[in-house]
């Protein structure tokens, strides 16, 4: 019995391997084959070397750690502003319609519009790019947590009305356990774009971070570097997203029962 529980086991945690195993083995193949110039694909042993000068010089290292920087910067001031705008656009119709209108047109404009006139207002320097993520993460964050608000059970409210429950009370016990989910679903949507975000501001316009070194490299044709940081930016994204993954489940025990 434990046995099979076991291999179970096994067999689950595998299966997300296998895709990634299978473009390995492609990738392997087809520079061996010489189907593609390595100059445009480089050779998986190339990178791998190169992944591992650049981990013990720890250029990489340091690029990532100014590349998350950067992140916590923007994200944890647009969670905070989006959470909390988001709870009172749900809560408060009058709220919702001041804000709509002008949010959603906003909202329109694709992040790299917004990149020139970030770096003409706030310069190259660090402000524009946490302002890049700012914007990048912002909303999905507000959307998702006013979503979730909105869709707070309306017996749950009547309950706590009859209670006579202060606004407070009755968005601590009903209404944030219920938009929970859908604020940790914003979170990591907005996780993932300000990852995104952050790389493509610092190719356009920094003087360091990974966005920078992929550019760099590719300008100087060096593509092993632009392979091994493209690897980083995966690895560091899935971890990220993992990260957030076990908070919202340890927040939110009952979905996690729900679904299972």
């Amino acid at each position: 019995m434990k046995k099979n529980k076991l291999l179970r086991k096994l067999v689950r945690y595998s299966i997300p391997l296998l895709f990634p195993l299978l473009i390995g083995i492609a990738w392997y193949a087809t520079t061996t084959l010489e189907v593609v110039p390595t100059l445009i694909l480089p050779k998986l042993k190339t990178v791998a070397i190169e992944m591992k000068h650049q981990l013990i010089g720890g250029t990489l290292i340091d690029d990532l750690h100014i590349s998350l920087l950067r992140i916590a910067k923007g994200y944890l001031l647009a969670a905070t502003t989006g959470i909390f705008l988001g709870v009172l656009m749900g809560m408060s119709p009058k709220i919702y319609r001041f804000f709509s209108l002008t949010f959603t047109a906003i909202r329109q404009i694709p992040m790299i519009a917004w990149v020139p006139l970030l770096v003409m207002w706030f310069g190259i320097g660090e402000a524009s790019k946490v302002a890049v993520i700012f914007m990048a993460s912002y909303f999905p964050i507000l959307i998702n947590t006013m979503s979730g608000i909105g869709r707070t059970d309306k017996k749950l409210l009547e309950v706590g009305q009859m209670y006579q429950l202060s606004k407070w009370r009755l968005f601590t016990k009903i209404y944030l356990p219920s938009a929970l989910p859908s604020i940790f679903i914003g979170l990591k949507l907005g996780l993932g774009i300000s990852w995104m975000a952050v790389v493509g501001a610092e190719m356009i316009a920094a003087s360091s971070g990974i966005g920078f070194r992929l550019n760099d490299a590719r300008a100087l044709m060096q593509f092993p570097i632009v392979f091994c940081g493209m690897i980083a930016i995966a690895v560091v994204g899935l971890g990220l997203d993992a990260i957030l993954e076990l908070i919202g489940k340890k927040m939110t025990p009952w979905e996690h029962l729900q679904m299972h």
